[in-house]
């Protein structure tokens, strides 16, 4: 979803500072990033949050690092304050 994010992002008003190929190959070929697919398992525990967030992106932003027990690094208070998943501020 994030990718999707920067992408959308890119289109529109606010457009990025960075090249999004460039961004989008870092990704690619970088081993310290890993790229995380959507899954059943995810959308499952997307669908099991509830209402905790309102934005889909959010919701399975927090559900995939709750399926992986991975933490967010992220500065989105109502991802913060839903303490749905674990955060680096």
């Amino acid at each position: 979803m994030s990718l999707l994010e920067l992408a959308f992002l890119n289109e529109g008003k606010q457009r990025l500072s960075f090249r999004l190929e460039k961004v989008f190959y870092e990704l690619d070929t970088n081993p310290a990033f890993r790229i995380i697919p959507l899954t059943t398992d995810i959308a499952y525990e997307m669908a099991a949050m509830g209402n905790a967030l309102r934005d889909p992106g959010d919701r399975v932003i927090v559900a995939t690092a709750r399926v992986h027990r991975l933490r967010l690094l992220t500065a989105d208070q109502r991802i913060i304050e839903s303490d749905l998943v674990p955060v680096v501020e």
